[in-house]
């Protein structure tokens, strides 16, 4: 199969598995797969530090806890947003907390399509190419993607106002913030991967084509600990 359409047809089905786990799911068997995740995620961070470090050292431990507070602080702050709005609150035919779960995922991930999408167009577009980010880290993420990724998260933040009941400032600060925040942990992990001298991050060659579980989740790393804290 085309590696683009192999891609493209995985992106789509876990993106509808995700919406539909976030709207459907209790809380409970949430925080169950938000914890297998963590695990999954923590077990292929530990097998890329091996490649960089089979005898660590101090700074390999230091790196080892950063990124496991980071995972791990992440994804609990994750899992905890439908908690947070109890079982009993609905949003239309939906708990409220599984909506605004899928908001913060939403708010997020999306932030990566409109930097991807703005990324790709203004380096076409551009005499000479768009402004890069930060070349040395991501050669790929320019400062017109990071604009197209703060419109678009901004923009799907403001379509959910009628779920989250957020005015059009909180709303668009809320848009601003995921996606500034989930370019930060892109950034933090596209360091680490070229810290141990990989690609992408898949050592356990389970994601079908989407990189690694670290590189799927990145976005969400720092992003839900500071949202959860305004929601």
């Amino acid at each position: 199969m085309n590696p683009v359409l192999k891609r493209t047809l995985t992106g789509l089905a876990v993106g509808g598995a995700v919406i539909a786990a976030s709207l459907l799911a209790p809380p409970g068997a949430i925080v169950t797969v938000v914890m297998v995740l963590a695990v999954l995620a923590m077990v292929e961070f530990a097998l890329l530090m091996k490649l960089k470090a089979p005898r660590p050292g101090a700074v390999h431990a230091v790196v080892f806890l950063a990124g496991a507070l980071l995972i791990g602080y992440g994804l609990l702050s994750l899992a905890s947003v439908p908690l947070r709005y109890g079982e009993g609150e609905v949003c239309g035919p939906f708990r409220l907390g599984n909506v605004m779960l899928l908001y913060v995922i939403a708010i997020v991930k999306f932030s990566d399509v409109g930097g991807f999408a703005f990324g790709l167009t203004s380096a076409k577009l551009m005499k000479g190419g768009n402004h890069k980010l930060c070349p040395t880290i991501s050669p790929n993420k320019s400062w017109e993607g990071l604009l197209g990724s703060v419109a678009v998260s901004s923009l799907v933040s403001c379509l959910f106002m009628g779920a989250t009941g957020f005015g059009w400032g909180k709303s668009l600060a809320l848009g601003a913030a995921a996606a500034l925040l989930g370019t930060a942990g892109d950034l933090v992990e596209s360091k680490f991967k070229r810290w141990v001298g990989v690609k992408d991050s898949s050592a356990m060659k389970m994601t079908n084509g989407l990189g690694g579980i670290l590189d799927m989740i990145d976005s969400l790393l720092i992003a839900p600990p500071v949202l959860l804290a305004f929601l």
